[in-house]
């Protein structure tokens, strides 16, 4: 096996492999009952070189994911079946302070807001969104991630241009 053959293996695996100063890719878990819109974040994150680990359909399988994978970020829906995303989010957030989750929703109530940002939420996107605002708002996660940055959701696409 070429050593080029080698390397594409490695970083399909989750984890974080670096290989002389090169960065390993991002890691993502995509959380959404719906598997159109799993597939369309999906899409949009490989295309942005995200290595996306993980899908799940409800918070209850988001929470057993991310305990197994664990990603860099999480994409998560509002409302799901079994466990919706803020529930979601909340047990997470409670067993890893320091976990990124993006909220992606078509709610775009204030109360559902802040209990995303209640729950520990990085960030809020309002279905639909572009790849652009999704990205900025991983690349936000991310950088706190980062910096150290604490909790709080920033809001990129409600009630943001």
């Amino acid at each position: 096996m070429s050593r080029l053959n080698a390397r594409a293996i490695i970083w399909l695996l989750p984890g974080r492999v670096e290989e002389k100063g090169v960065p390993a890719p991002k890691t993502a878990l995509v959380v959404d009952d719906v598997a159109f819109a799993r597939k369309v974040i999906k899409d949009i994150l490989i295309d942005a070189k995200y290595t996306v680990v993980g899908e799940a359909a409800n918070g209850a399988e988001a929470i057993a994911l991310y305990k197994q994978l664990k990603p860099d970020f999480i994409t998560m829906d509002v409302v799901m079946p079994v466990k919706s995303g803020i529930e979601a989010a909340r047990k997470i957030i409670e067993d890893d302070k320091n976990a990124k989750i993006i909220i992606v929703s078509a709610i775009v109530h204030e109360q559902v807001l802040m209990e995303a940002i209640n729950a520990g939420a990085r960030d809020y996107i309002v279905k639909p969104f572009s790849a652009e605002d999704l990205l900025k708002a991983i690349d936000k996660a991310l950088q706190g991630m980062e910096e150290g940055e604490g909790m709080g959701a920033r809001g990129a696409a409600y009630g943001a241009g």
